[in-house]
């Protein structure tokens, strides 16, 4: 059964505990929500769901997002020998770890607008080599 998501890029984000890690994971929802990529569960990935697998392993253009620089999303992918087409690591964008705290909105939303740009090339670069 086919789907209005099916044609996006996957998105899969680190969704620690850290201001870093939340921001990662609500950029990627954001992106899912406004329909620029479909967030896959990256901790069904890491705990070997089969379906999740398969979704990550179905060649589909890739963003990862990551907090900080521990890169426990792209490592999770990483043990299934898949490697994300674009990698973001929010810590060298010049997000701060920080604990029991929240993130910053307005770096948030300068970096939403980086992401959904990335987003769009992927997504491009899929529809000319189709």
């Amino acid at each position: 059964m086919s789907n209005e998501y099916d044609d996006l890029p996957l998105v899969y984000s680190c969704s620690g505990c850290s201001s870093a890690a939340q921001m990662a994971n609500d950029l990627a929802v954001r992106l899912d929500r406004e329909r620029h990529a479909e967030m896959s569960c990256i901790a069904g990935v890491g705990g070997g769901v089969g379906p999740l697998v398969n979704t990550a392993t179905s060649d589909r253009p890739m963003l990862v997002i990551d907090g900080c620089p521990l890169e426990c999303a792209r490592k999770s992918l990483e043990n299934h020998d898949v490697t994300p087409d674009r990698h973001v690591n929010l810590a060298k964008q010049g997000v701060p770890k920080e604990y029991h705290t929240d993130y910053d909105d307005d770096q948030a939303e300068e970096l939403f607008e980086d992401l959904r740009t990335e987003v769009e090339e992927l997504e491009a670069t899929a529809t000319t080599s189709t």
